[in-house]
């Protein structure tokens, strides 16, 4: 182009075109996304084939009369209704809520009073301590309900220091604690508190070890006493571990089975039946197989619901 040719551009408002530049991908350095599949696929694969399709499978056979081995009759939701007329299955599920009191609130609450205890002491061997309570997680639930039975024996620690305290002139309360009809489900879900302190504890106590010490040492400024501190700086930071204690503490009462067929067999009577025994039970030894799957579907169902719940409501608006 001319130097004439030029200066007509310039004075007609005409730019001469920018030169072409290099297209900028917007997507993150490294390899495309579709590769992280690859690396989560095994893991996928083994999630599908041993809970997707079985949960898929169950809910097919909950929509048929079936024994396990004979010809399956179509029955609808027959057996998701026979769940809530059958007085033995609306038990089982008013025992899980009993359940879940022990396993959960119990424990969570127990495990709040010694964290808020430790927050304001220093305490020698919290290490040691901290180990102790935790290992009942560590220990095979068919284990524990072995240890507890013994210990709810007749000739076990528990009757024998109730005797000791009866020998005192006090009332006699020794009995057979799996046994009785009204004891045997609180009993039960002791073992559940004992055993779901230490997983709420471990969780609390490395909350709290992120909370900045100046927001105790301003609340004690204030004269804030123990109730006020933990309600005003303890309880606050911890929500999402308390939202995770609940969550697990829940789950590990809803799916309880191991305990239950270990310590009484859903006995004396139906007074320890949960949804968890009866889905074994109703599947196995009563051939109602169908039914046993409507019962593990709506178990599925209520822990996703339940779990969800609590995500909402101790998270709030940050779920």
């Amino acid at each position: 182009m001319t130097t004439v040719a030029r200066h007509k551009t310039r004075k007609s408002g005409g730019e001469a075109p920018a030169p072409r530049q290099a297209r900028v991908e917007s997507r993150p350095p490294g390899e495309p996304r579709r590769i992280g599949w690859l690396y989560v696929l095994p893991a996928l694969l083994v999630y599908g084939a041993f809970l997707l399709w079985p949960l898929v499978r169950g809910a097919q056979f909950s929509l048929y009369d079936w024994d396990g081995l004979g010809t399956a009759t179509w029955a609808g939701a027959s057996n998701y209704t026979a769940i809530w007329s059958d007085p033995v299955l609306r038990g089982a599920f008013g025992h899980l809520l009993v359940l879940i009191v022990f396993y959960a609130v119990l424990p969570c609450c127990i495990a709040f009073l010694l964290v808020a205890v430790m927050s304001r002491s220093k305490i020698h061997g919290l290490a040691f301590f901290r180990t102790v309570l935790f290992l009942p997680q560590v220990v095979a639930m068919v284990a524990v309900a072995v240890a507890w039975r013994w210990v709810y024996s007749a000739d076990g620690p528990v009757n024998t220091v109730l005797g000791w305290v009866h020998a005192l002139g006090l009332p006699d309360w020794r009995r057979g604690w799996l046994g009785d009809f009204t004891f045997a489900l609180p009993a039960v879900g002791i073992v559940g508190t004992w055993v779901g302190i230490g997983l709420a504890m471990v969780l609390f106590l490395a909350g709290v070890q992120r909370i900045p010490r100046e927001l105790y040492e301003a609340a004690r400024i204030d004269g804030a006493g123990a109730v006020r501190e933990f309600f005003a700086v303890t309880l606050p930071a911890l929500r999402r571990e308390l939202a995770v204690a609940l969550t697990l503490t829940t789950i590990m009462a809803i799916r309880n089975f191991d305990l239950i067929y270990n310590a009484t067999e859903g006995g004396p009577g139906d007074a320890t039946k949960v949804p968890a025994y009866e889905v074994y039970n109703r599947t196995f030894n009563t051939g109602e197989v169908g039914l046993g799957c409507a019962v593990g579907v709506t178990l599925a169902v209520l822990a996703f619901v339940v779990t969800a719940g609590i995500r909402r409501l101790v998270e709030g608006k940050d779920a």
